[in-house]
This record gives structure tokens, sequence and C-alpha cells, in this order.
């Protein structure tokens, strides 16, 4: 698994993508997204509070092992990443918003993610597992 394409390949590609976004992004893209804050906001609100609310319903609504519950509420805490910002240019979204949501939620998630996953593993397999 520790092939060059996967150890070398994947960071050079992704360094390309985030450097082909940011090509297309002007100052006055991140003046705008701070100027009106409020989708921003309600994003962030969305990302850090809906999500993991949601796949934790999910994983009770399926009774998922504790494990893959974690695992899911991991994946539902952690912030987004180059694909996202990939995708919202693919399909001509707000970039800088984008962008900025994944900035900003990488440095919240510092905080938010040992604590949802914290949670999950008290929840899901109180006793067993413990993460830390």
């Amino acid at each position: 698994m520790d092939s060059s394409i996967v150890l070398i390949g994947l960071p050079v590609a992704l360094g390309i993508i985030m450097f082909g976004l940011g090509l297309d992004l002007t100052p006055a893209d991140f003046v705008r997204v701070a100027q009106r804050p409020k989708a921003a906001v309600v994003a962030l609100g969305c990302q850090l509070l809906l999500l993991p609310l949601v796949c934790f319903g999910l994983c009770i609504a399926f009774g998922l092992p504790p494990l893959m519950a974690v695992g899911m509420m991991l994946l539902a805490a952690s912030p987004g990443g180059t694909t996202a910002n990939l995708y919202s240019h693919l399909f001509r979204g707000d970039v800088a918003l984008n962008i900025s949501l994944t900035a900003i939620n990488s440095v919240i998630a510092v905080i938010t993610l040992p604590i949802i996953v914290n949670l999950a593993v008290a929840y899901f397999q109180p006793g067993d597992m413990q993460v830390g």
C-alpha cells in the first residue's frame, strides 16, 4: 500500500487541483464572503451540528456495529477538503465560500472532532473503547 503513486502522486495531484482552483479566485471573492457571512454561518452550523446529528440518527436507524458507527461519526465530524472544493467549482458553486468554510471548519475541528468522536465512543461502546 506504500506505493509511490499514493505517497507522491496523490499529494501532488491534490496540490495541482487546489492551485488550479485558486487561480480562479481573487481577494474580492473572499471579501464578499466576509461581508455577507450569513451563508457561511448557516453552512458551518449544518456542518458542525446537523451533519453529525443526521449521521447519529442513521447509525441508530440501521443498527450499525459500534466500530462502524464511531467511524461514521468520525467522518461526519471531519471537515471537507479538496474534493468538495473541486465539486463546487465543477458545478459552478461559490468556490470562495467553500474554501473559506473548509479553512474555518478545519480550525474548529481541532475542538469539535475529539468531542464528537468521544461522545460516539461513549454511546456506542461504553467502557470498551477509549479515544485520546
